[in-house]
């Protein structure tokens, strides 16, 4: 038994508390305390249902020189995640039932964060032939994604809308327009110019979204079932506002945001620093400010880390050759406690809401709340406020762009259905 005494407590019902919350069984066995063999001092933190990601790259099979399960689901417990989704684009790309069902069962050994595999849409994420979707849901597949790659066949797409739908599985798209993206390494504009520097337009990915709008309607008038579309690293101010528009008109579509598309702007570009390099890129502070809108007002359904692990020695290439990708699992939710809710007073309610209640619902799952009888997957938080130190990341990806940034909302404890996987309590 764990006690957790005098605890503020906050999901997506509200802020609530202080109580004294007493686990045991993999369950939240009462609010009002009780005997317990372990007893934390809750005072001055807050509790929360655990996070989930809906998108990070654990680089497992082939690139475990750059991250591997055990490492990644190690970042991503000291995040504060109790689940999280990996995405398929490895080497070879996870597109088979057996190939997801060894990460499961690897996962399930290391006693970590669950893991709930992504598989690909298509045979080799090569954009031809689509994977089984039915045999990947039966081995553990959360959804169907080419992440890494764009859909550029949208009859492909179409197709596998209509047979992930059959299946219950969300299809989750990179929406960028590869032709108009090309070789572009920032954000297309003015300092792009200046910086001389290639540009990847905002219409790359506002072209995309509203091709991709499209065949899902087309999916909806040809399906029994109902397809689902998940846009995910949503960057600009146009996607959100087709986004929004979709949803207005009841269409199955729902979105992400990241850390770095909500704290960092294509000015940062200006210290050519390659950790800034991301797909898509960094945008401007007009796109940002309209991103945190689309949070408050339901457009964007979830945050989601993109986390993107890279060696040093890749991340310390020029900004053309470097590869695209930031490391995020260990500081996503301190980042935005810090700059969204202590600095802008964004809701916590809200915020913890997208960390949590948002990316369960997309892959239909039931929504923890801090409530008698519920499952004890959980993130004990610290408000108080110390640097960013990646030298100290559990990931092997050891660097940041916001190394030194000083942030509060530090989470202290994990609890994987009431088993301990991370403590850092002082």
């Amino acid at each position: 038994m764990l006690l957790i005494k005098n605890v503020k407590l906050v999901d997506a019902l509200g802020e609530r508390g202080p109580a004294d919350v007493l686990i045991g069984e993999g369950k939240i066995l009462s609010l009002d305390g009780g005997e317990a063999e372990t007893v934390i001092d809750g005072t001055g933190l807050f509790l929360a249902p655990g996070f989930l990601d809906l998108h990070a790259h654990l680089r497992e099979p082939g690139q475990e020189v750059k991250e591997e399960l055990a490492t990644g689901l190690l970042a991503a417990v000291r995040g504060g995640y109790t689940d999280l989704v990996s995405m398929p684009n490895t080497t070879p790309p996870v597109d088979t039932p057996e190939a997801v069902r060894a990460l499961r069962k690897k996962a399930q050994a290391l006693g970590l964060a669950r893991l709930h595999p992504a598989a690909a849409l298509t045979q080799g994420q090569e954009g031809k032939a689509l994977t089984e979707a039915g045999l990947l849901k039966e081995a553990g597949a959360s959804l169907l994604t080419d992440d890494g790659h764009t859909n550029e066949d949208a009859g492909i797409l179409a197709a596998g809308l209509l047979q992930a739908s059959a299946f219950g599985l969300p299809v989750a798209v990179h929406a960028e327009d590869a032709s108009l993206r090309r070789g572009g390494v920032m954000n297309d504009g003015p300092l792009a110019d200046l910086l001389g520097l290639p540009g990847n337009p905002k219409e790359a990915e506002a072209a995309r979204i509203a091709r991709d709008l499209e065949v899902l309607r087309y999916a909806l008038r040809r399906s029994p079932t109902r397809p689902y579309l998940h846009i995910q690293h949503l960057s600009t101010k146009r996607g959100l506002e087709l986004v929004q528009e979709a949803k207005r008109a009841g269409l199955p579509v729902t979105a992400e945001a990241t850390p770095h598309h909500l704290t960092l702007t294509e000015e940062a570009l200006k210290s050519f620093d390659p950790i800034l390099k991301v797909a898509p890129p960094l945008r401007t502070q007009e796109d940002l400010e309209a991103l945190i809108e689309g949070l408050l007002d339901g457009t964007l359904d979830a945050i989601a880390t993109d986390h993107a692990p890279h060696t040093q020695a890749e991340k310390e290439m020029d900004l053309l050759r470097a590869p695209f990708g930031i490391p995020s699992l260990e500081v996503a939710f301190p980042l935005l406690y810090t700059e969204l809710h202590l600095k802008r007073g964004f809701p916590l309610k809200r915020l913890v809401e997208l960390f949590t209640d948002g990316p369960r619902s997309i892959l239909g799952l039931k929504p923890i709340h801090l409530e008698e009888g519920a499952e004890a997957s959980l993130v004990l938080l610290d408000p108080k406020e110390r640097p960013v130190e990646p030298r100290n990341f559990a990931s092997k990806a050891r660097f940041s762009p916001w190394a030194g940034w000083v942030l509060g909302g530090w989470p202290v404890l994990t609890l994987v259905e009431g088993q301990v996987v991370h403590q850092a309590l002082e």
